[in-house]
């Protein structure tokens, strides 16, 4: 499947997120199940998992009928392999609790199919199954289960349309239906089928669930540091978001990196650096989620701090450490690979080793394309880098 099909699937996946936190607002649960369930995912945004497992445990004992519980705990796997995409370690368990999560809803929906909690779950969780699916690139599975939680999060706008929990699922709907196009052009011909988006309404609405929302809201800011990272363009806007999620779960992987990235566009150099450093003696330390690929990313930033810093040697020995890192977890050169001998060559001419500089640049020529790597490497292969 073409990069924007994924893309498309992916959004039909993700608009389902908010299904399962809006059905708590309705649900028949007292304060002690509610109370569990805020415990417990907090307890996930911070990858305490078996401290999460257990509140799901006993809000499940106390509510064996009701989805929350079952549901919940599938997050637990979610964030395990979504923290660790390439261990297919956890997928069975993910899979096997997702299809608890459903056989739980589909009992509540036999005697009313319109349900509210049933519903709610069952999007919720048929959406994370299909983000599940894109990310094992099982693109017809992953467009089956997108499609029927998209449809449910429709149903349930209609039900409620100014929840602010639901306000999750509309935002990113409204968003990405406009930005998504805009970066991949091929993706409009697929959009005449979909109802029409507002990229303006969408930041709202998940500015409004951030604030607002009751379980959504973490996955609100999740999505507008990446709204504002990636789509925006707007690093000082997506490190409120990265830095405020970073603070409250200082364990996650995901939040860390995100804060570093963002530390790398705004600085100072310092400051950047010592987030990576951080990001790599955690990887030292066996930290759960930080593998190879972020160990990687970190030797990478801080070569890029000691260049920023004149220190070329010190520079050069975490660049070629990192590209020993791509070597070792990529078959083909990949991106990082190629910023990496980019970044080597600009170092060796601004050393004055010209013929070193320009043998890295032939290096970046002769692998594919990316984002406009041959460009470059091209340009200074003509005129040095200074």
């Amino acid at each position: 499947m073409k990069p924007s099909s994924r893309i498309l699937v992916c959004l039909l996946a993700v608009v389902a997120l908010s299904v399962p936190r809006v059905s708590a607002q309705w649900m028949f649960m007292k304060s002690d199940g509610d109370t569990l369930l805020q415990q417990g995912i907090q307890y996930i945004y911070n990858v305490q998992f078996d401290k999460a497992i257990a509140k799901f445990k006993e809000v499940k004992s106390l509510y064996p009928d009701h989805p929350a519980g079952y549901f919940l705990d599938a997050m637990v796997e979610w964030w395990r392999l979504n923290i660790n995409r390439r261990t297919r370690e956890y997928d069975a368990a993910f899979l096997q609790k997702i299809e608890t999560v459903l056989n739980v809803c589909d009992k509540q929906l036999e005697n009313d199919p319109k349900n509210i909690t049933g519903l709610f779950f069952k999007g919720g969780a048929l959406g994370f199954r299909a983000r599940f699916h894109a990310v094992r690139e099982s693109m017809i599975n992953a467009a089956n289960d997108g499609k029927e939680a998209f449809d449910i999060l429709m149903e349930c706008k209609k039900i409620a349309p100014g929840n602010h929990d639901i306000m999750l699922g509309t935002g990113i709907y409204n968003y990405f239906a406009v930005a998504l196009p805009e970066k991949y052009p091929l993706l409009k011909p697929v959009m005449v089928f979909f109802p029409g988006g507002d990229k303006f309404l969408g930041i709202l609405q998940l500015q409004a669930a951030a604030r607002k929302a009751r379980y959504a809201y973490v996955e609100a800011e999740v999505v507008l540091f990446q709204v504002y990272y990636d789509f925006e363009k707007d690093p000082r806007k997506a490190m409120e978001y990265a830095g405020e999620l970073f603070r409250r779960y200082p364990d996650n992987p995901y939040f860390h990196k995100a804060y570093g990235r963002c530390a790398v566009q705004l600085g100072p150099i310092d400051s950047m650096e010592v987030v990576w450093r951080d990001v790599l003696n955690r990887f030292f330390d066996k930290r759960f989620g930080y593998d190879n690929l972020t160990a990687r990313e970190a030797l990478y930033y801080i070569g890029l701090a000691r260049m920023r810093k004149n220190d070329y040697e010190m520079a050069l020995k975490y660049l070629y450490k990192c590209d020993e890192a791509c070597r070792a977890l990529d078959e083909d050169p990949s991106g990082f690979m190629i910023k990496t001998n980019l970044l080597i060559g600009q170092i060796y001419d601004l050393q004055g080793k010209r013929d070193l500089a320009v043998k890295q640049y032939d290096k970046v020529l002769a692998w594919s394309d990316n984002n406009g790597s041959h460009a470059e490497a091209q340009r200074y292969r003509q005129q040095p880098y200074r």
